[in-house]
C-alpha cells in the first residue's frame, strides 16, 4: 500500500486460496492487458477470457503470455469448453489448453445439457491437467434451480476434484444467483452457505451492489468473479472499507 492507515481489514496475501478476484477479459488488446496489469496486478488472482472470445481475439498467444509472465493464471470461458464438447472435440480442447500453456480450466454446462455424472467425469479428467473451476447454474433465466439442487451439484463437483465452484450469473449479473433485476436471491445464497464452504465458492458479481452484498455477508476475503477490468481498483478499495458503501464496515474490527 502507498501509505499507512489503521483499521484496514487484513487481505489474504497472494497467491491466495480465498479472497480471490477473478477478472473477465472480453477482448482486451495486448496494450490494454499491459495497462490493466500496471495498476491491477497486485489485486488480480485469475483472468478469464470470457465465453468464446479467445477464438476471435487477435494476437491471443501474445496476450496470454503477458498475463502468464505477470504470474496471473488465465483460463478460457466455460462457453468455449461447451463449444468443443458439443462438437465431440474434448481431446482437441485439452490439446489446445496445453498448446497455450493454460493450467486453469472451467467446466460448465450453462449452454448445453450434460448429465451431471458426465460433467463430474470431465472434472475428474481435467484435474490431471490443471486447476478446475466448475460452474453451477444455468444461463437460461427461465431455468430456476432450487437451493437443495445447487448444494447437491456444488458438493458433487467439489468431490469430483473442482478447486472452486463458480455460482453462475453471466457477465450481466441477471441469472443464476440473481433475479432478472440483478437483485441477489438471498435465501438461495444463504442456504448454499449452510452446506458449502464460502472459501470454495466464487460468486460471479459484476454489479457493484452484488459485490457489496457479498462483502457484507462474508467479509473482505470473499471470492468474487466476472469483475470488469475497469473495476479492479474500485473493488479492492471497497473490499477494505475505502469506498462509501463499506466505509463503516470494518472500523474497530479486523476481518479475515
Amino acid at each position: 500500500m502507498n501509505f499507512n492507515l489503521s483499521q484496514i481489514p487484513l487481505r489474504t496475501p497472494k497467491p491466495r486460496e480465498h479472497g480471490i478476484t477473478m477478472i473477465m477479459d472480453k477482448g482486451l488488446s495486448i496494450a490494454e492487458a499491459q495497462n490493466l496489469l500496471s495498476v491491477g496486478s497486485p489485486h488480480i488472482d485469475i483472468i478469464k477470457l470470457g465465453f468464446g472470445t479467445a477464438f476471435v481475439t487477435p494476437n491471443l498467444r501474445a496476450k496470454i503470455e503477458v498475463y502468464q509472465e505477470a504470474g496471473i493464471p488465465v483460463y478460457f470461458g466455460g462457453t468455449l469448453f461447451e463449444a468443443f464438447l458439443i462438437r465431440n472435440e474434448f481431446d482437441s480442447y485439452v490439446a489446445m489448453m496445453r498448446d497455450y500453456g493454460i493450467k486453469h480450466v472451467e467446466v460448465s454446462d450453462g449452454s448445453v445439457n450434460i448429465p451431471h455424472a458426465e460433467k463430474c467425469g470431465y472434472i475428474e479428467k481435467l484435474t490431471k491437467f490443471g486447476t478446475v473451476l466448475s460452474e453451477v447454474g444455468s444461463k437460461d433465466a427461465a431455468h430456476i434451480i432450487p437451493p437443495y439442487k445447487w448444494i447437491e451439484l456444488m458438493r458433487a463437483e467439489l468431490e469430483a476434484g473442482s478447486t472452486y465452484v463458480i455460482a453462475e450469473a453471466r457477465e450481466a449479473g441477471t441469472v443464476g444467483i440473481y433475479r432478472g433485476t440483478g437483485e441477489v436471491r438471498e435465501g438461495l445464497v444463504q442456504e448454499i452457505l449452510t452446506q458449502i464452504p464460502a472459501e470454495k465458492i466464487i460468486w460471479e458479481a459484476p454489479q457493484k451492489n452484488q459485490q457489496l452484498y457479498f462483502l457484507e455477508l462474508i467479509g473482505c476475503n470473499v471470492n468474487l468473479g466476472n469483475i470488469a477490468p475497469t473495476e479492479i481498483i474500485p473493488l479492492e478499495a471497497m473490499r477494505i472499507g475505502l469506498r462509501g458503501d463499506t466505509f463503516d464496515l470494518f472500523l474497530d474490527k479486523i476481518t479475515m
